[in-house]
């Protein structure tokens, strides 16, 4: 039989261990009550990208804890409701010149000090950048492009060019890093704006430096958020005849894409390729010009509400998902079209 002294000590040790435990558990606990989403902005930086709202949504059905929402704007911006506070990064760079390890660092430093159980970000270029990255300094694994939130570990994601859905288990960490396709999740309503309640500030990134950017500037709505879109194939033969689908999209009030096969050939620069590689899009229209339809490009706009296919091939693939289809030669069906709308 051990002493007193001793039997006394055991206890206040296994007293302190049981702490310990109820301590860890209850950090696990509060870790998955709660989710970081990272924000997207608009070009002029005034309101989220429509990507974000996805995502907002998205992480809503993760679990009923609180949300939280990294940004990277100088000033405030109206969010949703279902947002219980927002982290404002301060990197000293605008949201539009961010580079991938600035993003990371803001990331990481905001999970340092909350311990989220998930962070949420949506699958655009943006995202992509980014998000690999901060993985890898977290330890976790990324599940990308999910399509579905079965639970709060348990996710739908797209194979083979949309061919296939993969249910995908995280096990790897108590923390889980997601991106979200932004079509398969309902934009969150904006409620009043809100000014960022917490600032944040962010290790320097000492690796890259940001020099300049090249964009090409339209009038048109975002291709990622437009409403109409069409799209033109390798069947438009060259880059200069694309004016014929601007001036259809620009009756409609829509915007203007690309298959893989005419960004290749070098018809238009390679932001306005939808497919597989390029932009996932869903428009309520969405008008495919000369194009065969190949499975790269179907997986990037077949959510699409209506489509509408113009090609002089009949058998071409197109047609077999197109809830509308026209054979005709497209030099002269598209500005047919266009003179009667």
């Amino acid at each position: 039989m051990l002493p007193r002294p001793a039997i006394t000590s055991s206890i206040n040790n296994l007293a302190r261990r049981a702490a310990c435990r109820g301590a860890l558990y209850h950090q696990e606990l509060q870790r998955s009550q709660s989710t970081l989403v990272v924000a997207e902005l608009t070009k002029d930086e005034s309101a989220l990208a429509p990507s974000t709202l996805s995502a907002i949504t998205a992480a809503s059905k993760l679990h009923s804890g609180p949300i939280s929402l990294l940004t990277f704007s100088s000033g405030s911006v109206g969010v949703p409701s279902t947002v219980s506070s927002v982290i404002q990064a301060n990197t000293g760079a605008g949201s539009s010149n961010l580079l991938a390890e600035t993003v990371t660092n803001a990331v990481v430093a905001a999970n340092e000090k909350h311990k989220f159980s998930h962070i949420v970000a949506a699958s655009t270029k943006f995202g992509a950048n980014y998000l690999g990255r901060a993985g890898a300094q977290l330890g976790v694994s990324p599940v990308s492009d999910v399509v579905e939130i079965l639970s709060e570990d348990t996710f739908v994601r797209p194979l083979y060019a949309g061919n296939a859905l993969a249910k995908v288990v995280a096990k790897d960490s108590a923390l889980k890093i997601i991106s979200i396709r932004p079509t398969a999740f309902e934009k969150a309503e904006v409620g009043s704006e809100s000014t960022s309640n917490e600032p944040l500030d962010v290790p320097a990134n000492n690796l890259t430096e940001w020099v300049l950017e090249s964009v090409s500037k339209s009038e048109r709505p975002e291709l990622g958020s437009a409403s109409v879109v069409v799209s033109g194939g390798r069947g438009m033969k060259n880059g200069d005849n694309f004016v014929l689908l601007e001036a259809l999209a620009d009756k409609l009030g829509g915007a203007v894409g690309a298959s893989r096969a005419a960004v290749d050939a070098g018809f238009v620069p390679n932001d306005l390729q939808v497919g597989q590689t390029g932009k996932v899009v869903a428009p309520d229209l969405y008008i495919a010009v000369g194009i065969s339809g190949a499975i790269q490009h179907l997986s990037g706009m077949k959510d699409s509400k209506t489509i509408v296919c113009i090609n002089k091939d009949g058998d071409a693939p197109i047609f077999q998902v197109a809830d509308f289809g026209l054979k005709a030669d497209l030099f002269e069906a598209v500005p047919e079209l266009t003179r009667k709308l």
